[in-house]
């Protein structure tokens, strides 16, 4: 595990598409795209693993969020990148238990080529992109601050703020901090450019 930030794509980049095969219990292999959102108020983005420590430290915060903002209307789709060979465990069979065990009330989906990883600059897990009714970037970093490693809080501060200000017609923060997490593991000759 390297311990890697979030590369802080410039706000008002356009939403990459994307077509990748869904792995959540009941639903794998039903294909997800980003205009399956289109009549979304709001777009988050997630870059996830299974093995992540820092995403299995917000994972329960996490779902809390994804909860409270789906009754709003905000779409949520996570995104599974690394390379299977070299970390098995995140292969789409083990996706398919993952989301089950956590309950995961949003898309789950597998990046088998890293294209859609590229496409987004992502590069760690977790790693969180807001986009709003009109796909563009309004923020992009950490949920909140709470790592694995000191005492704050998963509660999900500045994805909420930023999905409250996106809500009300607003513009997030400025003031935007990078996500903390595990590299994205890629395939080789793949490495992001």
């Amino acid at each position: 595990m390297v311990r890697t930030e979030s590369t802080m794509v410039p706000l008002g980049s356009e939403a990459p598409d994307f077509r990748l095969p869904d792995t959540r219990p009941g639903r794998e292999g039903q294909l997800v795209a980003r205009d399956d959102y289109a009549a979304a108020p709001a777009l988050v983005v997630m870059f996830l693993s299974n093995h992540c420590p820092y995403v299995k430290h917000i994972q329960h915060g996490l779902v809390a969020v994804a909860r409270d903002y789906q009754a709003r209307g905000v779409a949520f789709v996570a995104i599974s990148s690394n390379d299977i060979s070299t970390h098995p465990d995140d292969r789409p069979e083990a996706m398919t238990v993952e989301a089950g065990q956590a309950a995961y009330p949003f898309a789950y989906v597998y990046d088998a080529t890293q294209a859609v990883a590229h496409a987004y600059k992502a590069a760690c897990t977790p790693d969180f992109f807001v986009y709003d009714r009109a796909r563009r970037l309004v923020y992009r970093g950490q949920m909140d601050a709470a790592r694995k490693f000191n005492q704050e809080p998963v509660d999900g501060r500045d994805l909420r703020a930023a999905l409250d200000a996106v809500l009300a017609g607003g513009t997030p923060s400025a003031v935007q901090r990078p996500s903390l997490g595990c590299n994205i593991k890629w395939l080789a000759g793949n490495e992001r450019q």
